[in-house]
Order: C-alpha cells, then structure tokens, then sequence
C-alpha cells in the first residue's frame, strides 16, 4: 500500500490499537499510552513510511474550539421544529457547559431530494469534529467521514458503514418490546405493527422490538395507504392493538376509527412508538413511549468533545432508554 494513501485507521489496524492511541502518539500526547504500545505505534510509522495529514495535525495541535451541526433535514420549518428543537437544545445546553461554540452548516446543497454533506464548497474543516442529524443518513457519507478520519457523531444509532459508527441514539427496539408485553400480559392475542419498518435505523429497530415479542408471523401494515383503508385492514384481521410507528400516523388511524365508529381503545388499542415527525394535532393521550431528545443531543456533544480531546473510542456507540408512557389507549381486550 503506497505510503500516501495511508491513513491513522491503516495504522492503527497494523498496530493492533485504537485510532485514538495513534493520534495521541503522532501529537505528542501519548502520557497514557504505555511505553511499548507507543514504540508499536511508531515502528509501524517508520515501516510504512506514513506521513499524519499537515492540516489535520494542526487542527489537533490547535483546536477552534468549534462543533459543526450538519442536518440531513431542514430543522426550522414549523412541520418538523417542534421535533428537532430538543435535540438542538441538548446540543447547546452541553457545548455551552463544555466552552465550545457551535457552527451550523447551511451551505450544502439539495441532491436527490437530500442534503449531502460532502460538496465542492464544504467548510467541515472549519470546526473541529461535526454532529450529524437526521432520520437518514446517507451510508457512503458515514463511510468517507470515518476513512478521512474526521471526528463526528451521530445523533441517532447507525448502521456500520466501513467501521462502527460513533452514535448516541435512542432505544427504540427495547421500548417497542417493552409494550408489546404489556399488551400481552393485557391479553392482547391479535396485533399488528402499521408503519415503514424499513428506510431508516429507527424503523427497523422498531419493527425488530416488536417481532422480538410478538412473533415474526405478526403482521405487519405498511402505511402507503390511507389510514382508513389500513384501518380496514386491522378490523377484517380482527386486531385488537396496533402498534405504530410515527405519532401522526396513530393521530389519524384514531380519527379513521371515529368516522367508522370503531371505539379506541375499546374495540382497539393504539400504541405510539415515539414522538410526532410531523404535524398531528390531537387531545388524545397515546399509551406508548417519548424518545429522550434532549439527552441525546446533549450526550452527543459530550461524546464528540470527548473523542476530540482523546478520551475515548472512536466508535463508541451510546444508546438511551426510551420513557414509556400509560397514556389512555391500551387496555384490555374485550371479552378479557
């Protein structure tokens, strides 16, 4: 492999240590690094030839003391704000308590009805590490921040994509688990999952959460259709709890249900499995869970500083418990 090709992740594989360790020899901050591992490190440099990066030796040598916040989505809009603004608040919330500033990045331009963060005009450089937000991520995005070794974190869990992904996300699988029980020790029998289940990290870690309990022969609704007609499919396979994916999409499953005259919950149970994407006004108290926003965004910094300053994993992934919530529409079956 030709020396100008290699990067602190080829090193680190050769040396068999964290990337973290070979920033911290090749910047002269190697005090918790033990004497051998260090000479390991530098034998393999001096083998391969391997030349760090001069921009990016000074940007560790002499950080901005800049976060970058990259957003897949527009975070403004009235549709989506309400959802994003606690994320962003926990982003703030940390960087403030941690001294740093932080840098929206606004410049990307729209390809294929997404943004994308690699442009001819990025600034990423500008800040020191980058958190990124988004329901999807782009796989090959992921995959050329890790083999350019450029420090970010995911505010959401992430696929591998060339190597694991540094995430603080939320633990949808275990939540939707967690309710699909208590629809059972309820005695539910019938249920059903409406939603995508697929596209997104969240999607399927939420369909999987509910195959987990319910079975992988439990039916699954997609929502490509409109609720009254997914509502028609539930009462003909006489489901009597649906749980589902997007707040909104439960909102207007309940509404299809009052036009029918099908009581919730007492003819049928709907579960949220998580918060509102979209607009969806309602007075209904939804049994299900709320995502822990707030404490992502702020952890997500946290872990970000944290593998800027070398004190921990590049791939250090987090994921938070989700809050379940009684609500009022889960109860027993009729008939129980």
């Amino acid at each position: 492999m030709p020396s100008a090709r290699l990067t602190q992740r080829d090193i680190a594989r050769l040396a068999k240590v964290s990337q973290t360790t070979v920033s911290l020899v090749l910047n002269n901050r190697a005090v918790r690094v033990p004497p051998e591992t260090r000479e390991r490190v530098l034998e393999v440099i001096r083998e391969t030839g391997y030349q760090a990066d001069p921009l990016a030796r000074r940007m560790v040598e002499q950080r901005n003391q800049i976060l970058g916040v990259f957003t897949y989505e527009s975070v403004f809009p009235s549709s989506t704000g309400d959802f994003y603004h606690p994320f962003l608040a926990g982003i703030e919330d940390c960087a403030e308590r941690l001294g740093w500033d932080l840098l929206l990045f606004t410049s990307a331009p729209v390809t294929s009805g997404q943004r994308r963060i690699f442009h001819e005009n990025n600034r990423l450089r500008i800040a020191d590490g980058c958190l990124l937000l988004g329901r999807r991520i782009p796989g090959d995005e992921l995959a050329r921040l890790i083999a350019e070794d450029y420090p970010f974190v995911s505010v959401g869990r992430r696929d591998d994509a060339g190597g694991p992904v540094p995430y603080v996300g939320a633990d949808y699988g275990s939540a939707t688990s967690a309710l699909v029980e208590r629809a059972f020790a309820l005695g539910h029998r019938r249920v059903a999952y409406v939603g995508p289940g697929a596209g997104a990290e969240s999607s399927t870690d939420r369909l999987r959460g509910f195959r987990r309990t319910a079975g992988r022969r439990a039916r699954h609704v997609p929502t490509d259709r409109p609720a009254a007609e997914v509502l028609g499919t539930l009462v003909d396979a006489r489901i009597t709890a649906v749980f589902v994916e997007e707040r909104a999409d439960a909102v207007a499953l309940a509404d299809a249900a009052a036009d029918r005259g099908v009581d919730v919950p007492g003819d049928l149970s709907v579960i949220a499995l998580g918060d509102a994407t979209r607009p969806a006004t309602t007075g209904i108290e939804f049994s299900g869970f709320h995502v822990p926003r707030q404490e992502m965004g702020s952890q997500a910094t946290e872990l970000l500083e944290a593998i800027l300053s070398g004190r921990a994993e590049a791939g250090t992934q987090r994921l938070l418990p989700c809050e379940l919530t009684e609500g009022t529409t889960l109860i027993a079956p009729k008939g129980t």
